[in-house]
C-alpha cells in the first residue's frame, strides 16, 4: 500500500491542532505518516503533538525556527519518506475518506500532478467554498486550488520545493504554477473532502495591497513565460491585440497592465 507524507506546519494554533491530526488518524487509507512540524510556535503545540506521537507512532514531530508557512512545509517534506505528499494546515480538516479517493485518481497515471477535492467553510463564515473551475488560464489570473492538495515528492524536488520568498502568502498559487507550467494534468474530486477554517485574523485575510502587490509581481516575474502563453491565449481572442501578438516584449507589456490592474 503506498505511503503518504501529510505534512502539518503549526505556528501557534494548538488550539486547533487535535482537530486537523483527528482527521489524520481517522484516515480509511491506513498507510500514511503525519509529520508535524512545530514553526517556532510559543503556544501548547509540541505538547499536543506529543500527545498524538505516544497514541500512534505514524505521527512524527519536527521543530525549527519559526520561518514561515512556505520554510515549514518543506522542512516537514525533508523530513518525509513517501512518494505522494498532502499540506494540511494545523487549523484545517480532511475527510476520512480524502487520501484514499486522491490517491486513487493520482496512481490512475504519470501525467496526474496535482488532485484536489470540493471544500467547506467553517469557522466566521461557513458554506461550500465556491472556487473557479481549473484551467492554466484561471491560474494565471488567481489561484482555485487551495493548499490540500495531493501532490508528488517528485514534483516538489524538480520544482525547488515551496518557495521561502513567498512571506506574505499566496504561496501554494506559486508553488501549483511551478508545477504545472511545463504540463501536467489536474484532477478534481467534485465532492467535499476538505474542511477549511475561516478566522478574523487569517493570513489570507490580513494580506494588504502593498504585499499583494508585491507578491504578484514576484510571481509574474518568476513564471513570466508561463503568464504570457496563457494571456496571450485571451488576447489571441481580441481582434484589437494582433499588434501585440508580434512582439515577446510587448505582449509582456501588455500582461503586466493586464494582471496588475484587474
Amino acid at each position: 500500500m503506498t505511503l503518504v507524507s501529510i505534512i502539518v506546519p503549526c505556528y501557534n494554533q494548538g488550539q486547533f491542532l487535535n482537530d486537523a491530526l483527528n482527521s489524520v488518524f481517522n484516515q480509511s487509507h491506513s498507510n500514511w505518516e503525519c509529520i508535524i512540524v512545530n514553526d517556532g510556535s510559543s503556544d501548547s503545540t509540541e505538547e499536543i503533538a506529543m500527545v498524538w506521537i505516544k497514541k500512534d507512532a505514524r505521527f512524527k514531530l519536527t521543530t525549527t525556527l519559526n520561518g514561515g508557512l512556505a520554510m515549514a512545509r518543506n522542512n516537514g517534506i525533508k523530513h518525509a519518506n513517501g512518494a505522494f505528499v498532502l499540506p494540511l494546515d494545523a487549523d484545517d480538516r480532511i475527510s476520512d475518506d480524502y487520501i484514499q479517493i486522491a490517491l486513487k485518481l493520482m496512481e490512475k497515471s504519470d501525467l496526474v500532478k496535482l488532485v484536489y477535492a470540493k471544500g467547506y467553510k467553517f469557522g466566521v463564515e461557513s458554506g461550500i467554498w465556491k472556487l473557479p473551475t481549473f484551467s492554466l488560464l484561471n491560474l494565471a489570473r488567481s489561484n482555485m486550488i487551495h493548499c490540500s492538495a495531493l501532490f508528488r515528492r517528485s514534483d516538489w524536488e524538480r520544482v525547488g520545493g515551496y518557495d521561502t520568498n513567498m512571506k506574505y502568502g499566496l504561496e501554494d498559487w506559486e508553488f501549483w504554477i511551478a508545477i504545472l507550467k511545463d504540463g501536467g494534468e489536474v484532477k478534481f474530486i467534485d465532492r467535499v473532502c476538505f474542511y477549511y477554517r475561516i478566522r478574523a485574523n487569517s493570513m489570507v485575510r490580513s494580506i494588504n495591497y502593498e504585499e499583494r502587490k508585491y507578491t504578484e509581481e514576484y510571481v509574474a516575474k518568476k513564471h513570466i513565460f508561463f503568464f504570457l502563453k496563457n494571456y496571450s491565449l485571451l488576447l489571441e481572442s481580441n481582434s484589437q491585440a494582433s499588434a501585440i501578438l508580434s512582439s515577446r516584449k510587448r505582449i509582456a507589456i501588455r500582461f503586466i497592465k493586464l494582471i496588475f490592474s484587474r
